[in-house]
């Protein structure tokens, strides 16, 4: 019979694994590719690791009382007047190692806020409307995996777009383990199949 895991435990697993993916993309890119935008929206890689260590360090930091900037945060913090998507790309004076650095400290923000309290404590969400800001540990950490994993597939896609690279994990992935050519004939396949559905 399997025991039952503990499940802070679980969760923080599961929240490690998208944190550890998402700077394991940035990993042998030249600082232009890990820069620019490859989407119309202008998603990129390092964008997305600035945007999580602040989702990590507001929402286990200042929403349990634990603010990580005691004194002046970041012209991108969400308690300053930030142009929109402030967050969501790096400027030309912060450097990929200081974007890195950041979220590694917010994880241990993060952990030190999650091993300190049980699941069922309460916190607000300072920049929620009034009547949804109370919230529980279990729920933020519930919310702040989807959140991750969610921009870990993003970023599957997108370190993919740049040089081909592609799986969940570095020294290990869940596709199978086909070659070069294999896989194109796989995509070609996909090609047809859609072009009987009106493609040119």
């Amino acid at each position: 019979m399997a025991t039952a895991p503990d499940p802070k435990a679980e969760l923080l697993r599961y929240l490690q694994e998208g944190r550890d993916a998402l700077l394991w993309k940035l990993e042998g890119l030249p600082d232009y590719d890990v820069r620019r935008p490859l989407t119309p929206t202008g998603t990129n890689l390092l964008g997305l690791v600035k945007h999580l260590a602040g989702v990590e360090l507001g929402y286990f930091g200042d929403t349990f009382g634990r603010p990580f900037f005691t004194e002046d945060p970041p012209a991108w913090w969400y308690t300053r007047d930030a142009e929109p998507n402030a967050d969501m790309w790096a400027t030309a004076d912060e450097s990929r190692e200081d974007i890195a650095e950041l979220y590694r400290r917010a994880w241990a923000h993060a952990d030190a806020t999650i091993t300190s309290l049980d699941l069922g404590a309460t916190g607000h969400v300072p920049w929620w409307p009034e009547e949804r800001r109370e919230v529980t540990l279990h729920h933020v950490l519930v919310r702040v995996i989807a959140d991750t994993q969610r921009h870990a597939g993003h970023a599957d896609i997108l370190r993919e777009l740049l040089d081909g690279s592609a799986g969940e994990a570095r020294g290990g992935n869940s596709l199978p383990p086909e070659d070069r050519t294999w896989w194109d004939a796989h995509r070609d396949r996909l090609e047809t199949v859609a072009r009987t559905f009106g493609g040119n």
